[in-house]
Parts: structure tokens; sequence; C-alpha cells
């Protein structure tokens, strides 16, 4: 990560609820999302109420090589992202990618947000299934078709990658240091966007990972 203030290119808004919605069972899913740094990601569905677990990591590759270090080079085809667990009975994937597309990211850049360069800090989604899959072309067709962001949506969406954990020190990262250089000026203005501009999304308290994900 560059430390460096993003800059008016990741501007949020609250974006309209998603024509398709998201029909799920009743009981705990789970879908992938990459938008740059994993630590702003990570920072913003850990806000979202109904998400139990958002997980730091890497999305795509190979196993042998989801380490920091190696997806840094960006030439893993990993992406830094973030693996959220919720509850669809308090909040569905389609709100999911209604508050991802809002505040975590500028969806229209193109292996690059904020200060950070390069394919691994692509912007891209991870369905975990079809209905997600469905779900998620009809939202991107969704915001192309409005027109609100001036340019098209760049998001890939990538089916049947796998997920690795990141390593410990990366999870809980902007709750552990919201003082840090990097949080201050690229991360810390999506989680309050996000109590701002969706505050009956918004959880009293972040649901942390606080051990070692598996």
């Amino acid at each position: 990560m560059t430390i460096e203030r993003a800059g008016a290119e990741e501007a949020s808004r609250r974006l309209p609820a998603a024509a398709t919605p998201a029909r799920e069972p009743a009981r705990l899913q789970s879908a992938v999302f990459a938008g740059g740094c994993f630590w702003g990601v990570q920072g913003v569905f850990q806000n979202v109420r109904g998400v139990t677990q958002a997980v730091s990591g890497y999305a795509g590759g190979d196993g042998a090589s989801a380490n920091y270090q190696a997806v840094s080079s960006g030439r893993t085809r990993h992406a830094e992202a973030v693996r959220v667990t919720y509850d669809p009975r308090v909040v569905s994937y389609d709100t999911l990618l209604r508050v991802f597309f809002s505040v975590a990211l500028d969806p229209t850049l193109v292996d690059r947000q904020g200060p950070d360069h390069g394919p691994q800090y692509r912007s891209a989604l991870f369905p975990g299934n079809a209905e997600q899959g469905a779900v998620a072309r009809a939202y991107i067709a969704q915001l192309d078709a409005s027109g609100g962001y001036g340019a098209p949506v760049a998001t890939r969406i990538e089916l049947g990658a796998p997920f690795y954990p990141a390593e410990a020190y990366h999870q809980d990262f902007m709750v552990l240091h919201p003082g840090h250089p990097y949080i201050v000026a690229n991360d810390a203005a999506k989680v309050r966007d996000l109590k701002r501009f969706f505050p009956e999304f918004a959880a009293p308290a972040p649901a942390l990972v606080g051990h070692d994900p598996a």
C-alpha cells in the first residue's frame, strides 16, 4: 500500500437499491469482494449490520503464492479481497453490492484504487454461487444504464476463484490501527460515509475476525 491521499476520485454516494434482489436461503452465506487495498474493504463490511465476519485475503491465483510479498508483485493473478459472511435474514447480497459500490471503491478504475496500482488492486466480484453471479451482473448493468458514474463500471465478475485468508497482521487492521497514515488518508472516510449514507445498514460495532481466520 502506498501512503498518500486517494483524492476525489473515490467520492462516495448513496446508490439506488438493486432492481434485481437476491433470493437466498435463510442461513449464513458468503461472498468475496475486491476493491483495492483490503484494509478499507474489510473495514466497510465489518461495519455492516448482518455481517458476521469479514476476512481479508487473496482471491484467484494459487495457494503457494497467496502471501502478501508475492501478491504485491502483481504477478500472481490474485486480487486483494475480502470474504464476507453474512446473514441474509438481516442483509442481502444485493444490499452488500449496493454498499460496496457506494462507499468502498471507485468501480470505474482499472487495476488501481486510490494510490495503489496493479492487477492485485483490481475491482472484482467473486460470487459464491449462480444466484450471486446473476444478481451481480444485473446490478452492474443497472449502474451502467443509469450513467451515474460518467464512465463504464470496470468491476469484473470472476467465477470459481479460490480465496485464501491473508496473514494475521492484516486482519481487523482498520479497527486496530485507526491512526495509521494509510488508514487516515484513504480508508477512514469510507466507514464514515457508510454511516452517513446508509445509517440503516450500519452495525453498532464492527464484526472482528479476532484470530487467524480459517
